[in-house]
């Protein structure tokens, strides 16, 4: 599970020497270091707080994803992506992941947030949390060029201090990227930001911005019971450092659902359209994985469980991940004023999977092709041709 309830401190090793950060902790070879977890779980089983430090911000174990308002999912209206946004926010998923390419992602959690302000009481308010990305081109990343960034999307989001900031950089082989983590926790030390993260990084450079003492506090992959390279170096090391993974592709943009069981999609027009860039990403993942007939072994699998349960399967898929180590929270992608699965994201927080359920989808999910053989660690498919 993601964490423990109360503040003791953790010990680990850290294979590796390096010199000391501007804003770090030495970690040095076969040094015993202490630090604080990074992940508390709170007594609510929705929440929980991500931690390094003195940073630390409490969001929703289950995060709304926006990635659909970018476009290709159907035309998003802004009156009504907003009241679908107040809708999940007053079911308790109150926390949003945007990005600043993310098409008018920033904006809408802006018109959001000005409405939970005039609308909602003040109690409300302090439990909502947005969660942005910043996606910069490989260029010279100098403190006034981040700064001018991160200001565009404090302006759009209307806030003075992000919540967090999840970084993303296209090319290892410029290491700009360790000048704009510097440059961002300067602006975290400012109060713009309140937490800085990462998005898509695999694990060398995760550890390397670790050595320099960048104090990130998670990073977004991609995880799913069909994808579970994270479970391996990555988890790995975010045990022995305690930053956390907040996941995507949880439930493959819909394919691990009912509308999927039994279908062929080998067949032309015999199943269901694969009409989302989300839809066609995941089919790919499933193809190197094991194919589709494995495929419908899985939600065949997984019917089962969620029955036994009386939940659905994306219910039973994010439960799976959620429950993985390292895992602080999975994102459900929302649909904004198109569609709506606010019952089935709840049900996630009170279902247990028991020893049988667990058995039975690893039973499956051996049957599948090793896809860090295949595609290599996680947080790098971005960066593939």
């Amino acid at each position: 599970m993601a964490g423990t309830a109360n503040n003791s401190w953790n010990l680990f090793t850290f294979s590796s020497i390096k010199r000391r950060a501007k804003y770090g902790r030495v970690i040095e070879k076969n040094k015993m270091v202490n630090r604080p977890f990074v992940c508390l779980l709170t007594d609510d089983k929705q929440r929980v707080v991500v931690k390094n430090g003195k940073d630390s911000l409490d969001i929703c174990r289950v995060v709304n994803g926006m990635w659909q308002t970018s476009g290709g999912w159907g035309r998003i209206d802004r009156d009504n992506a907003v009241e679908a946004m107040l809708r999940y926010a007053d079911a308790g998923l109150n926390t949003f992941d945007l990005a600043d390419i993310y098409g008018p992602a920033e904006d809408l959690y802006g018109i959001f947030i000005n409405r939970v302000r005039r609308e909602r009481p003040p109690e409300y308010l302090e439990n909502v949390r947005g969660l942005t990305k910043w996606v910069p081109p490989p260029v010279k990343m100098t403190s006034s060029f981040v700064r001018e960034n991160i200001n565009v999307s404090r302006k759009k989001m209307d806030v003075a201090s992000l919540d967090m900031l999840q970084f993303h950089w296209w090319d290892y082989s410029n290491p700009g990227y360790l000048d704009a983590l510097n440059h961002l926790t300067d602006l975290k030390e400012e109060g713009k930001i309140k937490t800085v993260a990462l998005t898509n990084f695999d694990t060398e450079r995760l550890q390397k911005i670790l050595e320099n003492g960048i104090p990130v506090v998670s990073n977004q992959v991609q995880h799913s019971m069909v994808d579970m390279r994270p479970q391996q170096k990555m988890a790995e090391l975010c045990q022995l450092t305690g930053v956390k993974l907040i996941t995507y592709g949880t439930v493959m943009g819909g394919l691990l659902s009912e509308k999927f069981l039994d279908t062929n999609l080998t067949i032309p027009f015999a199943g269901p359209p694969l009409n989302t860039p989300s839809l066609q990403k995941y089919k790919r993942m499933v193809d190197a994985w094991g194919g589709w007939n494995l495929f419908q072994v899985l939600l065949q699998t997984l019917k089962r469980v969620a029955s036994k349960h009386g939940v659905s399967i994306p219910t039973v898929a994010v439960r799976y991940i959620l429950d993985q180590q390292a895992v602080a929270g999975s994102m459900v992608g929302v649909r904004l004023g198109l569609a709506e699965h606010i019952k089935d994201t709840n049900a996630i927080f009170s279902l247990v999977l028991d020893e049988e359920d667990i058995s039975s989808i690893l039973e499956v999910s051996k049957k599948g092709k090793d896809l860090m053989k295949i595609i290599g660690d996680c947080g790098d498919e971005y960066r593939r041709a």
